[in-house]
């Protein structure tokens, strides 16, 4: 067998190790998002340089998130790129063959279920029917939280997550966001300045093993660079809970119009070292979702 010289080996280590840090799983995105379609969205991701995307529908009809594909999209492009593409199932809760439909796209290959951006109550029967669903099958639940429309009553959150303590709630959006801000004001969803910590995102992501935290859109964007210094310690503490998300509907993949490859490049420059980045840029997802993935 040839030895390697000293040299040779770290070089290739270096290699290794820069191959994986630049791995990066996109956790939230959708087949047709406003005017981008599928075909725009396949070469969005691989400008933004993402291995792998979760693609998220929305559920049993359109209209909803306008523009947003379902289910079955969903499906369609994972099976067109399958090294590139994996996918949730969804459904409106409250609605009549919800559970059906979700278990329906579990049985086709679905990893989880979401997006849940539904005008309930986030403990009202109707979610309590999907978070069952999660509970039985032991997957993630990705909600968008806005305080007045889509999930709302976050403070009360936590009686679910000790309620279903299998399922695992992966949070997301403005309110989920606002809230790392202990002195958050609910009705605003873009909050600027300082952040006090110890807010409701923050003690759940503490508190609840089964709490996860979506960092896509702009309001993911937003609690990062809203106060830096806070950022950094943020995602120290919750290194194991955090997954890198785009949820961006430009087609470009790069730029000012692209929230996702801005919260890449800020990840990088704000986490606290090589190894937390890697677990937010794809080894949490791989764990918390159940992605397999073959790399180099």
């Amino acid at each position: 067998m040839t030895s390697l010289s000293r040299r040779t080996f770290l070089t290739l280590a270096a290699s290794s190790l820069r191959a994986a840090s630049d791995y990066i799983i996109d956790i939230h995105q959708h087949t047709i998002y406003g005017d981008r379609d599928a075909a725009q969205l396949v070469r969005h991701q691989r400008t933004m340089g993402v291995s792998k995307t979760v693609l998220l529908p929305v559920g049993t009809r359109p209209g909803l998130v306008p523009g947003t594909g379902g289910n079955q999209s969903a499906l369609d492009l994972s099976r067109q790129y399958p090294a590139e593409y994996v996918f949730f199932a969804n459904a409106v809760p409250g609605t009549a063959g919800a559970g059906v439909e979700i278990e329906k796209f579990l049985k086709a290959g679905a990893l989880g279920i979401g997006e849940q951006k539904y005008n309930v109550e986030c403990d009202s029967a109707a979610m309590q029917e999907i978070f069952r669903i999660a509970e039985d099958h032991r997957i993630p639940v990705l909600m968008h939280f806005q305080h007045g429309a889509f999930n709302t009553g976050i403070e009360r959150l936590h009686l679910m997550l000790e309620k279903y303590p299998n399922a695992k709630f992966i949070g997301h959006a403005q309110t989920w966001w606002g809230n790392i801000d202990r002195k958050h004001d609910q009705k605003v969803m873009y909050p600027k300045g300082p952040v006090t910590p110890g807010g409701i995102t923050d003690r759940l992501l503490t508190d609840y093993p089964n709490a996860y935290a979506d960092l896509s859109a702009g309001s993911g964007l937003n609690a990062l660079l809203r106060d830096e210094n806070h950022a950094r310690a943020f995602l120290a503490r919750h290194q194991d809970k955090l997954m890198f998300g785009s949820d961006c509907s430009d087609s470009a993949g790069t730029g000012p119009g692209c929230s996702g490859s801005q919260c890449i490049a800020a990840l990088k420059r704000l986490a606290p070292n090589p190894a937390v980045l890697e677990k937010m840029y794809h080894l949490n997802a791989e764990r918390i979702l159940g992605i397999k993935t073959a790399r180099p």
